[in-house]
């Protein structure tokens, strides 16, 4: 089933030319079928990169999806035209009476920066505290994963001496989850961060549960006992040239980067760069949109008390 997005979205195009089957809003309202509600509040400063790369996913899965984009202010984007944020962005007050299917918060330039000093902190608490009435699930990725970490079970993260980047092996957990059906006892994944959650601490707070985890770049996948709240530290959303394009941004603002881990062919950044993570990206938000979604949201999104007990779905 497609991805439902604004006839216009730039994102279209690119999707289509890809064999990625979207639907337009207003072919989606012929049809009788209630398509998931996603709201993505998407905090990377170019927008319809990061657009583009969400609905990739959200394209491929057997589900109806229907997205709003949110921004968390409305400060103009020094990477994204006023009339692309005014056209297709909206602010928190316009959804906050909504309920949502899922809700996706993405990664953010400000791993260098305490949570306390970021700007729009005290807005990314109210959106995380709202979310956990009016969402079915959330997925934080990379930024927002540790952030959320933070804010809701206080886990605290570290600097790192050098950005983490690159891809890595996970292994999954041993035990059987369903949001790693499908997956091998061991995947790759990239990472692009300056901080990281010291693993033992995750392990040892009773609310979370680790389901996958790299020996070089620590916890992966983080999951709420309850299930409410999805935990990715890296990107499953970069396309192949993503990590290239920071690598040589990085290059030219004179931050001598470290060349990422894994990701060019013979590590030689003069020669092709290296995708593996592609299938397991598409089947993780496949997983999380069909076991964590759309297996508990109610019909009606207008009652939430409606949804499906966590716990009667946590082990099948």
């Amino acid at each position: 089933m497609p991805v439902r997005i604004p006839d216009d979205l730039p994102a279209a195009g690119i999707l289509e030319s890809e064999n990625i089957f979207v639907m337009s809003e207003t072919r989606a309202a012929n049809q009788d079928i209630r398509p998931m509600r996603v709201l993505i509040l998407n905090l990377m400063p170019n927008k319809i990169e990061t657009e583009t790369q969400l609905l990739r996913l959200l394209g491929n899965t057997p589900l109806q999806v229907g997205v709003d984009l949110l921004r968390i202010h409305d400060k103009e984007s020094k990477h994204t035209s006023v009339d692309h944020m005014n056209t297709f962005y909206r602010d928190f007050e316009d959804v906050r009476h909504n309920n949502y299917d899922g809700l996706i918060i993405t990664g953010a330039p400000l791993g260098q920066i305490d949570f306390e000093d970021v700007v729009y902190w005290d807005h990314i608490k109210e959106i995380i505290d709202w979310s956990q009435k009016h969402v079915t699930s959330v997925l934080f990725l990379c930024w927002a994963a540790h952030a959320g970490l933070f804010h809701l079970y206080g886990i605290n993260r570290g600097l790192l001496a050098q950005k983490r980047s690159g891809v890595f092996n996970h292994v999954r957990a041993s035990e059987p989850h369903p949001l790693l059906r499908g997956f091998d006892d061991e995947f790759y994944a990239p990472h692009s961060r300056f901080a990281e959650i010291n693993i033992e601490d995750i392990r040892r707070h009773s609310e979370v549960e680790i389901l996958a985890e790299s020996p070089e770049a620590g916890a992966y996948i983080v999951l709420s006992r309850d299930s409410r709240n999805l935990f990715v530290m890296g990107h499953p959303e970069y396309q192949k040239g993503t990590l290239n394009d920071e690598y040589l941004r990085d290059l030219s603002q004179g931050l001598n980067p470290n060349i990422p881990i894994n990701y060019y062919r013979n590590d030689d950044p003069s020669q092709d760069q290296i995708a593996r993570w592609h299938s397991h990206g598409s089947l993780l938000v496949s997983n999380w949109l069909n076991y964590y979604v759309y297996q508990l949201t109610p019909y009606d999104l207008s009652d939430m008390s409606k949804m499906t007990p966590w716990e009667s779905k946590k082990n099948t």
